[in-house]
């Protein structure tokens, strides 16, 4: 252990010049430095560097530059230490990564250990968390297992954001932008003080692309990748006395666009190399693709809420009750292809997901000390109720409208929890933080299947799991400007059910798979510093062991999703943050972070792909085709990231001359549990640049996103051929935007 803490520390402080940025929730004046970052990761609103945890913030010009040009929630990959997203779905059902654990799971009801929470309401369904990112005050990301305040499968940690509430002053403002590809954006939130007892806001986005992947197998020039994104947010507080407000709000989401678009045979054979549609040795182009499946993917979000806050003077009662309900349909030619090609493929897929109904209703109760000082503490009650229907499809020919093999799932899921949570300071400067919370599951699924692979079954399911997860931290005031911090969190994820059964060729296929539940315990230390005013720097280190850990064994040859458990994931790396402004213009902000997500468990195997890879793999002694996964990295998890980003601004006028520009870098990733030549990518790197005019009033830019038109690879499917999918292309354009 010696060596373990020894080896990171020396590390970290090697690379600090590359550690990574947190923007301040309101941008600081010039001659004061660099402002305080305000977060509620404790639920309570804090000083970033007194919160024993590591947390990242995106906010001001950094999340100004990740939303032009129309980019989705997947555009934050890479941006904050340790976090990866991904999606095989494109803009409607992201996958989330942090520290190396995530689920590459592209079912609709998979479980992931990363929540979603939006307004101090979890997104459970994968088809909720991309619900888009606007008129937000900022995005926490937490960093490791926050199964106490936040408790539902949270062992990986927490993206949080916060929306302009209502009675905020000086937020109102509307924006648009226009670039390539016709990508349209536009964007406002209005609100304020209707009464001394009332306030309201309202903001809206709506973006548009036009199809700009040309489908060769058509005589159009542009076929796919278009979309239409509307989503509306009305919220309207009461405060009839000084001790009571209640917020009430209502949003919609209308999402009509064309799903993923998958390239066939992507990969040159014995390689992750990229290929062109004529040959292997042709130049791959993503804005081609030659495909005869139908492709469309539909959705509408509704979600009711309120937030309800009595201050009982010693403490204040806080409910917040949510209802959100959904419907969903994506359908896309898995095989990526035609039988002309590109390149072999064994036969037709084309497959169709449907949400014909989603039901999510949570509630929470929590009493919350008012003291700054002593003792503080909070406690609460949790409540999940979850109505989940699936409809799956296959078609045997590309255009079919009789599926071939038709699986519905009807899922049922419930949860409870009770949790606290309290503070001690000892001294001026030492403080303890110690919670726990109890935890209670249950889910059922019944699954019935019809057509050509009915034979495969019908099943039902039940599991149910309780758990007590908890946490223990302590901070040192070593000075006005460093805080050490020291904390082991034990996390949770409830167990899983899964309904998806596909063909099937080398193994036999259960109705329905499990997985148990999965548990975290994880150690983590760190330094928080500001240094001179100017500059600061955080630094975190960490150590887990995720047991009984649940993973989806994805495609292969036997073409399956697949649910199963290994006895552990060992885990450790570090995250480090660093910010300065050295002169009053110019401020420059970099990450770093090392991640090692190793399976280790001997008896851990999973089928190879049925789609021409090279396996590296072990093969199990008599078993052709199955391979062990032990030893391996978890997939979708880059052992290194870093970001970096500078802005500079020039007083001119009534305002300034400004140019803001963010990159991030990951190393290689696989894109399953077992290890291929083809079926990963080395690395990826993208940068952005925004140059404007602003002054309090208005902000015209030029942006670019992508700005070298990286093309890196970012997932597969390997049941049929090597096909692939890869990241955005490069987009530019002009953005004015007005506040008042």
């Amino acid at each position: 252990m010696r060596t373990f803490a020894s080896s990171f520390v020396a590390i970290a402080i090697a690379t600090t010049s590359f550690a990574t940025p947190a923007f301040a929730q309101t941008e600081a004046a010039a001659d004061e430095g660099l402002g305080e970052i305000v977060v509620t990761a404790q639920r309570r609103e804090e000083n970033l560097q007194d919160v024993p945890l590591s947390v990242d913030v995106v906010s001001g010009d950094k999340l100004a530059a990740i939303n032009s040009g129309g980019g989705d929630i997947r555009a934050f990959a890479g941006r904050v230490p340790s976090l990866n997203i991904e999606s095989s779905f494109g803009r409607t059902f992201p996958r989330f990564y942090i520290r190396g654990l995530g689920n590459t799971d592209f079912d609709l009801n998979a479980s992931q250990p990363v929540s979603l929470v939006y307004d101090d309401v979890v997104l459970e369904n994968p088809i909720l968390k991309g619900f888009p990112v606007f008129d937000v005050a900022r995005v926490e990301v937490l960093r490791g297992p926050q199964g106490t305040l936040f408790g539902r499968n949270t062992p990986a940690g927490i993206v949080k954001f916060e929306s302009v509430r209502p009675d905020a002053e000086g937020a109102n403002y509307a924006k648009g932008s226009f670039g390539r590809f016709n990508s349209l954006s536009l964007e406002s939130g209005i609100g304020g003080q209707l009464s001394e007892q009332v306030s309201a806001r309202v903001s809206a986005m709506y973006q548009r692309r036009s199809d700009w992947v040309d489908n060769i197998s058509t005589p159009a020039n542009n076929d796919l990748e278009g979309y239409k994104d509307f989503a509306i947010r009305g919220q309207i507080q009461f405060e009839p006395t000084e001790t009571t407000s209640l917020r009430v709000k209502g949003q919609y989401r209308d999402f009509d666009g064309t799903a993923r678009v998958f390239h066939a045979n992507m990969f040159v054979p014995g390689s992750n190399d990229l290929r062109g549609l004529a040959s292997a040795t042709a130049d791959f182009d993503r804005g081609e693709v030659q495909t005869d499946g139908l492709n469309f993917q539909r959705m509408k979000l509704y979600e009711v809420a309120s937030t309800f806050e009595w201050d009982l003077g010693p403490a204040t009662l806080t409910s917040v009750t949510s209802w959100w309900s959904g419907k969903y349909t994506s359908r896309g030619d898995i095989d990526g292809g035609t039988p002309a090609g590109p390149g072999f493929i064994p036969f037709s897929a084309n497959s169709q997901d449907d949400v014909p109904d989603l039901d999510q209703l949570t509630q929470e109760v929590r009493l919350a000390s008012n003291n700054d000082e002593g003792l503080t503490w909070q406690a609460g009650v949790f409540y999940f109720h979850e109505d989940l229907a699936i409809a799956s499809y296959n078609y045997d020919t590309p255009t079919g409208t009789v599926p071939s093999v038709t699986a519905l799932q009807q899922q049922t899921s419930e949860a409870w929890g009770v949790f606290g949570s309290l503070t001690y300071p000892f001294s001026d400067q030492f403080s303890i933080t110690a919670g726990a919370r109890y935890n209670n599951d249950k889910r059922r699924l019944d699954v019935g299947r019809g057509g050509f692979f009915g034979a495969i079954g019908n099943g039902l399911a039940r599991v149910k799991d309780d758990n007590l997860t908890w946490d223990l931290s302590a901070t040192y005031e070593a000075s006005d400007d460093i805080n050490l911090y020291a904390r082991v969190a034990k996390g949770y994820r409830a167990p899983s059910i899964q309904g998806r059964a596909l063909f099937v060729f080398t193994t036999v296929q259960d109705a329905i798979s499990t997985a148990d539940s999965e548990t975290i315990l994880s150690f983590e230390g760190g330094v928080k510093a500001n240094l001179g005013g100017r500059s600061r720097f955080n630094l975190s280190v960490f150590k887990y062991d995720l047991n009984n850990a649940q993973l989806t064994a994805v495609g292969g040859a036997s073409n399956a999703a697949k649910l199963i458990n290994a006895d552990n994931v060992a885990g450790y790396g570090f995250e480090a943050e660093f910010e300065t402004r050295p002169v009053d213009n110019l401020v420059l902000t970099a990450g770093l972070s090392y991640n090692r997500a190793k399976i280790d468990d001997p008896n851990a195997f999973i089928t190879g792909c049925g789609g021409g890879c090279t396996v590296t793999d072990p093969v199990r002694a008599g078993s052709p085709g199955i391979y062990s996964i032990d030893g391996n990295q978890l997939p979708q998890a880059p052992k290194w990231s870093a970001n970096w980003t500078a802005g500079y601004g020039v007083p001119m006028g009534n305002g300034e001359l400004y140019a803001f520009t963010d990159w991030a870098y990951r190393s290689k990733v696989n894109f399953f549990l077992y290890t291929s030549e083809e079926f990963n990518d080395d690395h990826m790197l993208e940068g952005g640049l925004r140059v404007g005019y602003r002054t309090d009033a208005l902000d015209i830019a030029a942006f670019v996103r992508n700005i070298t038109n990286d093309v890196s690879a970012v997932g597969g499917i390997d049941f049929n051929n090597l096909t692939g999918f890869v990241n955005e292309p490069r987009i530019w354009g002009l953005e004015l935007g007005y506040k008042f």
